[in-house]
């Protein structure tokens, strides 16, 4: 038998051999081979071809529609909230929440930033550019596109951010300066200097061909706004805490010999509440010599006033309260203790620096429910002078 002879006994009309085709395999050899070579071509299938390292991915390919329906956030001195009418400027926002902050009431002092992911925009003009299309711009460009990809966080907040800076003082600080004393202010060698004095005031002084001007100064806008008073930390003292002190005032001059009492109040750091001491004391009309307790000496509490009564006399600091009260705390002294309502007066020390602050900063008011149909018989009307029939 011959080459053609032989290749025509195995070519029985069937779909082309593979090169790998085994005429000799047993039936289930021929399954298991097919088997896996169908399921080599569904892998080749399915399976997409790897990206080349090289390969750029275009900016049309990561999606940021999600992000242009989420509102911009306003953030401003702790305070966060969404910006729902992203029609308006950023300046129309400044002049809305100068409300609640008048920092922003001047915007040739405010600029803005806004924060978007990975990148920070300055708004050129506040007053012209409306937080939407600010938005927009940053949300379709390039340069968002590529950090979106890279950033672990797909879903930023637009951080609208407005700052107050301080462009107009600038513009003067080639010529004009604030400083702590005189020798600096020479060696700054400024025309304008600004220089507190130890009377308390403030002055400013010029420096001219023809000599050195100095005059007090008030308003100047190089310094800040800052007014005497106490700010607490702490609650107000109970309206109890006050009956009970001023039972015990009375209860000393109602012998008739009018003694003065001190009690302190101290703060519990670790149950956070006031309490009060009467410390050991030798009292007269007019004078008290008293100890502080030892057991008040631990950091856990804090020595918050000293409350002194002067029975039947007004309330008033005296000389003798101004040479004792040099720590660094709030004093009060209740006086015409005769009267259904005593007299009240309450002062801060600041390092034996005294000022006058009102009672109620640090004293709870009195507070009792009353029927509210007490209410409906109190009526108003705009002027003493209106129609008293209405």
């Amino acid at each position: 038998m011959d080459d053609n002879e032989s290749k025509e006994m195995f070519d029985l009309g069937s779909t082309p051999v593979d090169d790998d085709f085994d005429p000799f395999a047993t039936d289930d050899e021929q399954d298991a081979d097919a088997s896996e070579q169908q399921t080599q071509t569904q892998t080749e299938t399915t399976t997409p071809a790897p990206l080349k390292a090289d390969t750029p991915v275009k900016p049309s390919e990561v999606k940021t529609q999600d992000l242009s329906e989420k509102p911009p956030v306003f953030e401003y001195a702790g305070a966060t909230e969404n910006i729902d009418d992203t029609s308006k400027t950023f300046d129309e926002l400044r002049i809305e929440k100068s409300a609640d902050f008048p920092e922003l009431e001047d915007g040739k002092r405010v600029s803005w930033t806004v924060e978007y992911g990975k990148i920070t925009k300055t708004v050129a003009d506040p007053k012209s550019t409306s937080i939407g299309k600010m938005k927009s711009d940053i949300e379709t460009s390039k340069e968002f596109i590529e950090s979106l990809k890279k950033a672990k966080d797909k879903n930023p907040v637009c951080k609208v951010k407005p700052r107050v800076t301080a462009q107009s003082k600038g513009t003067v600080s080639e010529y004009k300066g604030v400083y702590k004393n005189i020798s600096e202010a020479e060696t700054a060698g400024k025309v304008i200097s600004i220089v507190p004095a130890k009377d308390g005031i403030v002055y400013e002084i010029r420096d001219t061909e023809m000599g050195r001007f100095t005059t007090p100064i008030s308003g100047c806008d190089m310094l800040s706004d800052i007014r005497a008073g106490f700010n607490s930390a702490l609650p107000r003292i109970p309206m109890n805490m006050m009956v009970q002190i001023v039972s015990l005032f009375r209860h000393y001059m109602n012998d008739g010999n009018d003694r003065e009492v001190l009690v302190n109040i101290y703060w519990d750091k670790r149950n956070r509440e006031f309490l009060i001491d009467v410390p050991a004391q030798t009292v007269t009309k007019a004078s008290v010599d008293s100890r502080i307790d030892e057991n008040y000496s631990d950091a856990r509490y804090i020595h918050y006033m000293d409350i002194h009564s002067h029975n039947s006399m007004r309330a008033f600091f005296s000389a003798i309260d101004d040479a004792d009260e040099k720590a660094t705390r709030l004093y009060t002294v209740i006086g015409r203790l005769d009267k259904y309502f005593p007299d009240i007066k309450t002062r801060l020390s600041n390092g034996g620096k005294f000022w006058p602050i009102n009672t109620a900063e640090v004293f709870e008011l009195v507070s009792q429910q009353f029927p509210s149909k007490w209410k409906d018989n109190v009526h108003f009307r705009a002027s003493h002078f209106g129609n008293k029939n209405r």
